[in-house]
């Protein structure tokens, strides 16, 4: 696990951009916070990092529930779960179309998919501190998470 603490938006953005550019094919990765954490703000980092055009706004899926957006070699399928209320819902919105190794998949609001056993490259959690700051705590689960994150200078 790595932590860092972000008192700007900016550095929220930096860390996403940073893990954007190290991402390899077909990597998952769990954002877990509370509304207003930073989960939108880290994939705007993410999908800079990653070779997205800037002419695409990055916003919240919350009522489209996936945006995706092309990357260079990857798709990134950034998806907000919030509003669904199970497995069956996964279906509905053609969650397994997504699994292939050209997206990189970002998934607000994960619980869905942990219920169903997914796994998770990287999990990141979002948390305040008492003066306010960004807590963000990167775990890595599995081979390709690890050899990600310890590659990561955060």
């Amino acid at each position: 696990m790595k932590t860092i603490t972000s008192s700007h938006t900016d550095q929220t953005l930096e860390l996403g951009e940073k893990i954007g550019r190290a991402l390899t094919c077909g990597m998952r990765i769990a954002l877990k916070g509370e509304l207003g954490a930073g989960k939108t703000t880290f994939v705007q980092g993410l999908a800079k990092g990653m070779g997205v055009s800037e002419k695409y706004h990055i916003t919240s899926p919350t009522f489209n529930i996936i945006n995706e957006y092309e990357a260079g070699q990857f798709t990134l399928c950034h998806l907000d779960l919030y509003r669904l209320e199970s497995c069956d819902d996964l279906e509905d919105i053609g969650f397994d179309d997504l699994i292939e190794d050209m997206n990189v998949i970002v998934v607000e609001w994960p619980g869905i998919l942990e219920d169903m056993a997914f796994r998770f490259d990287l999990e990141i959690h979002f948390n305040f501190d008492e003066h306010y700051n960004r807590i963000i705590s990167v775990f890595a689960s599995g081979q390709s998470g690890s050899n990600l994150l310890s590659t990561l200078s955060l």
